[in-house]
């Protein structure tokens, strides 16, 4: 969002948008926000899917913490199973902030649309599952 005049607003009244969008869904829902978090930022402030995903680590990061501020003082944590899932978060991202840093941006493009895809065919498969029986 750098630079000067109508451009950089233009930008930060995106920017604004898509994180009033993405962090409403978020504490609304929360599946699925970082893919939308990098189609936001790919497709709304042209940012290249390496930056993108490392942007919405950094936002997932952070709406994470948060969640965790409110449920754990409230008792409704599974600590072992949240502390269980967090390491291994932590070791997948290590591996795949490797991959994106050694194969690029085009890498996360296809992997993001792969992933992407598959989730739209499972989604539609459990859709259509019940009016199919």
């Amino acid at each position: 969002v750098a630079g000067v005049g109508p451009r950089r607003s233009t930008a930060l009244a995106r920017a604004v948008a898509l994180g009033a969008a993405v962090g409403f869904y978020d504490g609304v829902l929360g599946p699925g926000t970082g893919t939308f978090l990098i189609l936001g930022l790919v497709l709304l402030l042209k940012f290249d899917f390496l930056h993108a995903s490392a942007q919405a680590k950094v936002v997932n990061l952070a709406t994470n913490l948060g969640a965790l501020a409110y449920f754990v003082p409230s008792g409704h944590a599974v600590l072992g199973l949240g502390l269980l899932l967090g390491a291994a978060n932590l070791m997948g991202g290590y591996v795949g902030a490797r991959m994106a840093i050694a194969r690029g941006t085009g890498f996360i493009r296809v992997v993001y649309l792969m992933v992407v895809t598959a989730l739209i065919v499972k989604v539609g498969a459990d859709t259509l599952a019940p009016l199919l029986r």
